[in-house]
């Protein structure tokens, strides 16, 4: 088959980066920066607002500064006053601030809808970078000098590089590395994130309700705006039969609910009725490399950590900068790709440890540990003490495990 040919030594180098999230945006923030020829590709209309909150911590907000999203991200912040854990009864047991459950830090952690930082990090790039929305790519065609696209739409372009930054279920990782299954490790849980009305009228907080293996929360971020309900329960197997059938979906989740107690069937009403349902299962991407030829993943297309980590946010942010920041510091995409992994997989693999550590205050799946948490939670001293452990200090570390490298703003 015969491509165009590639742009000459001289030419800006072209990237196309799919997914318009936060790592997509991100990595086209600095390329941009760096003199690439940009295309961001998105499959939804436009870049998705709303969203459940997302944290911002350690080397991740030193990104955001260097980017000058501080100010308007320090607005957006929403500043979860505190956790509130209910009993099989649906009485209150306790309250902790969020940072005591995350192992982050007050006063610098930044809590932001998800919508809110994509929105920060689209209005740089809207009149700079080429943006597609409303199309995926169909196939790739990598000669070793070029990458040939076709879209869904019909359109073909070529371009220097490619980067799937596309999430989880990465359409450019299946397109170039196979099925997901290889990489693919399940963590056990399933989820159903929608919104609701705040009836409550609450405020900056959340509630946890527990039993073993299946927790139902309501988060909320002002009294004036809309609930976020989740519904999350620990399973042996993935329900795959049920990814493409929303209505199997609810009627899997509503079969683990069925309390009288609390807000729990309110929940899956809403939940039944969601326009808004978000059905997934928790788990990360483990990738032997995150490249091959001129194509290259970011985000969680190449190391998801789940949101049990509280991280996946904060490493896309960091990799994306150090993505683009190795691609300008080389001129051979062998070696950028190369350097780029070798800096970010320690980062990326620390972080998803932290997700796989056993039963947390969050999500226990036995009777034992929701019993030694309710009894911690009764005891305010106890469970100070328990969590200002070497654990917490740990977390932080990982945080902040991986110093930025200073990149040159030009080859």
């Amino acid at each position: 088959m015969t491509h165009p040919t590639s742009t000459s030594p001289s030419a800006p180098r072209r990237v196309l980066i799919s997914g318009a999230s936060i790592a997509g945006p991100t990595l086209a923030y600095w390329l941009d920066r760096y003199g690439f020829e940009v295309t961001v590709l998105e499959k939804a209309a436009a870049v998705r607002g709303g969203g459940y909150a997302i944290d911002i911590r350690g080397t991740a907000r030193e990104v955001v500064d260097r980017m000058g999203l501080l100010p308007r991200l320090r607005e957006a912040h929403i500043d979860t006053h505190r956790i509130s854990f209910l009993d099989a009864a649906g009485d209150t047991v306790g309250a902790v601030r969020p940072e005591q459950v995350t192992g982050g830090e007050s006063g610098q952690d930044l809590e932001v809808r998800r919508g809110d930082l994509a929105d920060a990090l689209y209005a740089p790039l809207r009149d700079r970078v080429e943006f597609l929305f409303g199309d995926s790519i169909a196939t790739l065609d990598d000669d070793g000098d070029a990458v040939h696209v076709v879209l869904d739409s019909g359109t073909h372009r070529t371009f220097d590089f490619v980067i799937g930054a596309d999430g989880l279920h990465s359409n450019t990782r299946r397109l170039v590395f196979g099925p997901e299954e290889p990489f693919h490790q399940y963590l056990g849980h399933v989820f159903a994130g929608f919104t609701l009305p705040n009836e409550l009228g609450l405020s900056h907080e959340a509630f946890i309700w527990s039993e073993p293996g299946r927790s139902a929360v309501v988060y909320a971020y002002d009294r004036s705006e809309p609930v976020h309900g989740f519904l999350t329960f620990v399973r042996d197997t993935p329900p795959f039969e049920a990814f493409r059938d929303p209505r199997a979906q609810r009627d899997l989740v509503a079969a683990r609910f069925p309390e009288q107690v609390w807000q729990v069937p309110r929940l899956v009403a809403a939940m039944r009725a969601s326009e808004d349902l978000f059905f997934d299962i928790v788990s990360q991407i483990h990738l032997p490399t995150w490249s091959r030829g001129r194509v290259a993943l970011a985000g969680d297309a190449a190391h998801a950590t789940s949101f049990l980590s509280g991280q996946g946010s904060s490493v896309a942010l960091v990799g994306a900068y150090v993505l683009a920041g190795e691609l300008a510091s080389h001129t051979d995409h062998t070696a950028a790709f190369g350097a780029y992994e070798r800096r970010m997989r320690p980062f990326a693999e620390r972080n998803q440890a932290l997700a796989t550590g056993g039963g947390t205050i969050v999500v226990p799946t036995t009777r034992a540990q929701v019993d030694a948490r309710n009894a911690l939670l009764r005891d305010p001293e106890a469970m100070a003490r328990e969590l200002a452990t070497a654990d917490a200090e740990a977390r932080r570390a990982t945080h902040s495990s991986l110093t930025l490298p200073e990149y040159p703003t030009a080859l």
